[in-house]
């Protein structure tokens, strides 16, 4: 009997500890800088646990590279003034974020400058890095 509800408490543990196992780890931002790029956004993604967006952003030698940003979640977005249609492919925008570690093109979002001139994030917004909208935390 002792060894079936060992067993099962187990299997409630194991259970309940799901969302936190497939939750990624922020680590591969680097939060100590931030950067900003201004290009064109060629894809939005809202969407759970975090929205997304892809700018295409000119650079010197003329080519076009493709900056992969990462996003909170569209209910905390939401509350920061967001809305699914915020930011559509075509866009021009300027985005500030804590960019990757290892140089790839791509970031966490603090904030933006849209199309027309409006800004959404920065220093206590709950759509930027701080608060609740931080990257994911470091697991290990």
């Amino acid at each position: 009997m002792r060894a079936a509800i060992v067993s099962m408490l187990a299997v409630v543990l194991l259970v309940l500890s799901a969302p936190a196992y497939v939750h990624h780890s922020g680590a591969m931002f680097d939060r100590t800088r931030q950067t900003q790029v201004t290009g064109t956004v060629s894809e939005f993604q809202w969407t759970n646990p975090h929205a997304s967006f892809k700018v295409d952003v000119l650079g010197a030698d003329g080519k076009t590279e493709t900056w992969s940003i990462e996003m909170n979640g569209p209910n905390n977005l939401i509350r920061a003034g967001w809305k699914r249609t915020t930011i559509k492919a075509g866009d021009k925008v300027t985005v500030t974020i804590n960019p990757l570690r290892d140089g790839r093109p791509g970031g966490w979002y603090l904030g933006i400058t849209l199309p027309d001139g409006r800004t959404l994030g920065g220093a206590g917004d709950p759509g930027t890095g701080g608060g609740e909208s931080a990257p994911p935390a470091d697991h290990g």
